[in-house]
């Protein structure tokens, strides 16, 4: 051989020792003639080791288990003269599987004889390495933003994710407390199926859904004859919910009976149907949620004292929208998706200017409101992103409104020299009824706006 073709050979070899990928060769027989470094690295076996074995050292999970190459003929790149590129995993000289990419191709000389076949390998153990670290920060966000169907990154919410969590390992009464809208029953069935993985049965009643009479047969059930209409027995909820968890809601809506009758269910854990003088026992725990101020109830003497303290055995609240602002975003974007999938509509999100708006508003209905803003805006949007003009009419006059000078002095002292009465009703009809904004305002504690409703007969809650 010249020296030419000779440097030749030898630049040729070191061109394939230095591909990032694996390269090997076989004869027409499927015995291995060359072996490349890369493949070293892969596979663990040295050219010395490899060069001159069949290709069945590598166990490839798309070929092992095969009788390869007692018949080289019937492997699939003698027979279609090429294999399509796969992901599979081939077996390291040391037993575990390394992910790869696998190609083959057939090499014939000028004249269509077989002179052997071309492998190549690329090694994804580092691509599989990143993906497995993209899932694992994936599912920490999901597990750090989401709890059940709950979403928040606030530490607000946080705290709410701690209870949920705490509250789940327990059979102690739970009662959730907070605005209308903010998510009292998904924390309740958050704490139920974060419990345990056995399906044990969560029921779900709104208590002023129903008359008193009617709340009663549905809690406890009756038997036959009961009452007019009891044309046969009926299993009321509590019984339903045995070994499981009853979820009542709207709890602070039941009349002095029915507080009597949850309170001897709490002490006793035990019911009567209605019409019933057997006495059946139970194992449930209850969870509570109210939109109510109970203590303030209590105090009035609306409701009984000795069941306010059975039911906030572990007490959980809400925080309304407002005090959780850095949830809106993630809230709008899940609200999107899940409503542009019900829908079969192709919104990708919020424009800037629109998120702006929704960060500024106050969300008197809080979460529920702010998912029912999104829904109208999937109504009429054309767009790829919802605009100003696709929000519900009262957020976009609430945006129009917010760039206005407020007309009341910045200073303290100032502000509470001016403030009248009917300047205070300007201001929390301006701020919709949230007093620590209207504090903010007029730079005085929501302790000193709420003496200044009282002194002047404005009810604290909007009318």
């Amino acid at each position: 051989m010249k020296t030419h073709e000779l440097w030749n050979v030898h630049f040729l070899n070191q061109i394939i020792d230095t591909m990032a990928e694996g390269l090997f060769t076989l004869d027409d027989q499927g015995i291995i003639t060359s072996w490349n470094q890369a493949m070293e690295n892969i596979s663990g076996f040295s050219a010395l080791e490899a060069v001159g074995r069949g290709c069945d050292i590598l166990k490839c999970s798309r070929c092992y288990g095969k009788q390869c190459p007692a018949d080289i003929h019937a492997c699939g790149v003698m027979v279609h003269g090429r294999t399509e590129a796969k992901e599979c995993f081939v077996r390291h000289k040391d037993g575990y599987d390394v992910p790869v990419i696998k190609n083959a191709r057939l090499a014939k000389d000028d004249q269509g004889q077989i002179l052997g076949i071309v492998e190549t390998i690329t090694d994804l153990t580092a691509l599989s390495l990143a993906q497995k670290r993209a899932d694992d920060a994936r599912r920490q966000l999901q597990q750090a933003y989401n709890l059940g169907n709950i979403i928040g990154k606030s530490s607000a919410m946080q705290n709410v994710f701690d209870a949920i969590r705490a509250a789940a390992d327990s059979r102690a009464t739970v009662l959730i407390q907070g605005e209308s809208g903010t998510g009292k029953e998904l924390v309740a069935k958050a704490i139920h199926f974060n419990a345990s993985k056995d399906q044990r049965p969560l029921v779900i009643v709104n208590c002023s859904a129903l008359s008193e009479t009617l709340l009663e047969s549905e809690l406890f059930g009756h038997v036959k004859g009961a009452f007019t209409g009891a044309h046969k027995e009926r299993v009321g909820r509590f019984e339903q919910a045995d070994t499981g968890t009853i979820f009542l809601d709207e709890i602070g809506e039941l009349t002095p009976y029915m507080q009597v009758k949850l309170l001897r269910v709490l002490q006793e854990r035990e019911i009567e149907r209605v019409g019933d003088t057997r006495k059946r026992k139970i194992d449930i725990r209850i969870i509570a949620a109210t939109n109510k101020d109970l203590t303030d109830l209590t105090r009035k003497g609306f409701f009984r004292e000795d069941l306010f303290y059975r039911l906030k055995v572990f007490t959980i609240q809400m925080p309304p929208l407002r005090d959780r602002k850095p949830d809106i975003p993630l809230l709008a974007e899940h609200f999107v998706q899940k409503t542009g999938k019900r829908e079969n509509k192709q919104i990708k999100g919020v424009s800037p200017g629109t998120m702006k708006i929704l960060m500024s508003h106050l969300w008197p209905g809080n979460v529920r409101e702010l998912e029912n803003a999104i829904e109208h805006a999937f109504v009429v949007c054309r767009t790829d992103y919802i605009d100003q003009t696709d929000l519900p009419a009262e957020l976009q006059d609430a945006a129009e409104h917010a760039g206005e000078t407020v007309p009341y002095p910045a200073s303290p002292d100032q502000g509470q020299k001016n403030l009248t009465r009917e300047t205070l009703v300007d201001l929390l009809t301006q701020c919709r009824w949230n007093k620590a904004e209207v504090a903010r305002r007029i730079g005085k504690s929501r302790t000193l706006v709420w003496k200044f409703m009282k002194k002047w007969d404005i009810p604290l809650q909007q009318p």
